[in-house]
């Protein structure tokens, strides 16, 4: 894989490997290559969207995760999980980049900027969706009693348009229980376990 190459100036010692369900097959290559190149590899496997545990289960084991697959989503995902170097090789366009700190800055401002809108805001709007793996209704209706002084409802979708949202100006400030990445699309959306 020529981009593995083109990568390897960006790399430190101990690397993680990830990678989206298209170029998992490709990783033991990978961790070959790189180990013939004097690197120590530990391969994290697959992540997704929002669940990203086998990047997590292997961070403390290396000084930067090097992700094979093609766009920004799963890579910035693993760098807020982890916050390790993550390092980008596109196989598909053959480009090498690292996740960029200014972007984890701006995702980290909106997660403050909805913290500070949900606390003061009087009406709120639980996001559950009714996806294998996403559902948490029972948490919706648990932060519903405890948020006694603010005026609570509870919107249930399988899938999230944030487009829809706009339909319900009444609402101050979104509350997600749903995939956690949602949140970074929006300073009015907090996800449940930032609050």
């Amino acid at each position: 894989m020529p981009v593995v190459a083109k990568a390897l100036k960006l790399l430190p010692k101990n690397i993680g490997l990830i990678s989206t369900i298209q170029f998992l097959d490709q990783l033991l290559k990978v961790k070959s290559f790189l180990e013939k190149n004097n690197k120590k590899a530990l391969i994290g496997g697959q992540i997704l969207g929002c669940n990203v545990k086998s990047a997590e289960k292997i961070a403390k084991k290396i000084d930067a995760f090097l992700y094979i697959g093609s766009g920004y989503f799963h890579p910035i995902g693993v760098k807020l999980a982890t916050n390790k170097d993550v390092i980008i090789a596109n196989p598909l366009s053959g480009n090498v980049s690292k996740v960029n700190e200014a972007d984890i800055k701006k995702l980290k401002a909106k997660k403050k900027t909805a913290l500070i809108k949900f606390h003061s805001a009087k009406t709120i709007g639980i996001l559950v969706s009714t996806k294998p793996g996403q559902e948490n209704l029972k948490k919706a209706f648990e932060l519903k009693k405890k948020l006694k002084n603010k005026q609570c409802y509870v919107f249930i979708a399988d899938t999230i348009d944030l487009t829809d949202l706009e339909n319900y100006p009444f609402i101050d400030c979104w509350v997600n229980t749903a995939c956690p990445r949602l949140a970074d699309y929006s300073s009015n959306i907090i996800n449940i376990k930032d609050i």
